[in-house]
């Protein structure tokens, strides 16, 4: 039988080269290339893949009418924030992808779900590549973790753990994490592009095949994105991101891809002893410190999937000690920052040019929408004017180059959890206000311009 060639593969990109290059020409990056066999004629062609994800054989093309539309019930993990981020609870059979920084909580988090899911539905497999079996006994016994049908297994070998799920049969699998695991079909090493690739399909199979829902946990680069090939996020049904600060105690858990669910969602923890605890009212904890009648200092009415949270936005203008000003941004993209206070500039007439300008999200928060743009103006302005803005007002809204305040959506949501909070003055965009539903609690102040918003914002 001949022997099959190796190939080299960028683990960048997934680019295959017939000899090893210092540089991938595709993506650009270096040494990156890694030896990999390719499968055997017989051990791993198509003839030793599934064809079907339903597990069974498949009879050919189904026309759409004759197919029966079948909703399956929501599986709870005991942990509220986190059925919040799957879109309401754990689907039967599918895959689901979380992310996150070493240490954030990833393992914790999935052994206190296990735990409450064998404890009320059925058994769980956790197959973990990194630490043994008495590891993860002695964090469930930090975590009071009672006496459930949880089994562990120390494995890296997707084989042996699939042996496993059939002699067990879980009602729920998580593996941690998919960069340990490999398959005796290829030669190259863990976590390079080949071996996450095929561990992805094998458990996407026993996932859909089998009717059980997985959890895979995934490393992340020195850039925050999850390590290995793009691919590895496209096979999976849910890609989860853990983030948080590690001199915070609160952790985030978003969804940024949700086949079942809201993209976007976003699930609150506080990191404690006792391990993860839900934060039912995110707004008040990143509000408890909050100083009263502050310059520099703005409440905003922001939106992360379908939940609406009060953060507070904070700015320092000072000037400048040398030649070329600053501008630093925690939080919120640095670039925008630049627009803002070019904005400001041009169509308000603050000369922010010779002053460092700092903007921070209190908390530890990571903001992107567009609603932001209009606290983040009225925290420099107010920071730079030395005046405070007028206490109990909360704001949202975008701002355009031309000095505009342009509408955002959901703004009943932001209203609501505005006077849920306390605040009874509301500055918006002039648009949102005629489309927002009354209230009456709160005193809505639509403004056209960014000279109109500073004139209301500043006492």
């Amino acid at each position: 039988m001949k022997q099959a060639k190796p190939v080299f593969v960028c683990q960048e990109c997934g680019t295959q080269q017939p000899k090893w290059q210092g540089k991938c020409h595709d993506c650009g990056a270096f040494n990156s290339f890694v030896e990999e066999r390719a499968v055997e004629p017989g051990v791993g062609g198509p003839t030793a893949h599934r064809y079907s994800l339903t597990g069974v054989v498949p009879q050919g093309a189904i026309k759409y009418a004759d197919i029966e539309a079948s909703k399956a019930d929501r599986i709870s993990t005991g942990i509220n924030e986190f059925d919040r981020v799957l879109g309401g609870g754990i689907v039967p059979g599918s895959l689901v992808l979380l992310g996150g920084e070493p240490g954030i909580g990833k393992s914790t988090l999935l052994l206190q779900a296990a735990a409450n899911f064998a404890a009320t539905v059925g058994p769980v497999l956790y197959a973990s590549g990194e630490e043994s079996e008495h590891q993860i006994k002695a964090r469930g016994d930090r975590l009071g973790i009672g006496d459930a049908p949880l089994y562990l297994l120390a494995e890296t070998c997707i084989e042996r753990i699939l042996e496993e799920v059939g002699r067990v049969k879980p009602a729920l699998m998580i593996v941690d994490s998919v960069q340990t695991v490999f398959s005796l079909k290829f030669q190259s090493a863990p976590g390079s592009i080949g071996q996450v690739r095929e561990a992805a399909t094998q458990f996407l199979f026993t996932a859909k095949g089998h009717n059980i829902p997985t959890f895979l946990v995934g490393h992340v680069t020195k850039d925050g994105n999850i390590a290995g090939p793009k691919a590895l996020e496209h096979v999976v049904d849910t890609v989860l991101y853990f983030e948080g600060e590690r001199h915070h105690s609160h952790r985030v858990v978003r969804a940024v891809k949700n086949r079942f669910g809201a993209v976007s969602e976003l699930g609150v923890f506080e990191m404690t002893g006792a391990g993860l605890r839900p934060v039912p009212n995110p707004s008040a904890m990143f509000l408890a410190e909050r100083p009263a009648a502050t310059p520099g200092s703005a409440v905003l009415c922001c939106l992360e999937g379908s939940r609406p949270l009060l953060v507070e936005v904070q700015a320092l203008v000072s000037s400048s000690s040398y030649g070329t000003s600053r501008r630093m941004a925690v939080g919120i993209d640095q670039n925008r920052l630049s627009l803002l206070l070019a904005v400001l500039e041009k169509r308000a007439g603050l000369h922010l040019v010779s002053d460092d300008v700092f903007v921070n999200i209190a908390g530890g928060m990571s903001i992107d929408e567009p609603a932001v743009d209009l606290a983040i103006v009225a925290s420099v302005a107010s920071s730079m004017r030395n005046r405070p803005i007028m206490t109990g007002t909360a704001v949202f809204g975008e701002v355009g180059l031309g000095g505009e305040i342009r509408g955002v959506s959901q703004a009943s949501l932001r209203i609501r959890e505005a006077e849920q909070m306390g605040f009874n003055r509301i500055v918006l965009p002039l648009s949102n206000v005629d489309a927002s539903e009354e209230t009456g609690k709160a005193e809505l102040v639509g403004v056209r311009t960014v000279g109109e918003a500073l004139d209301m914002l500043l006492a």
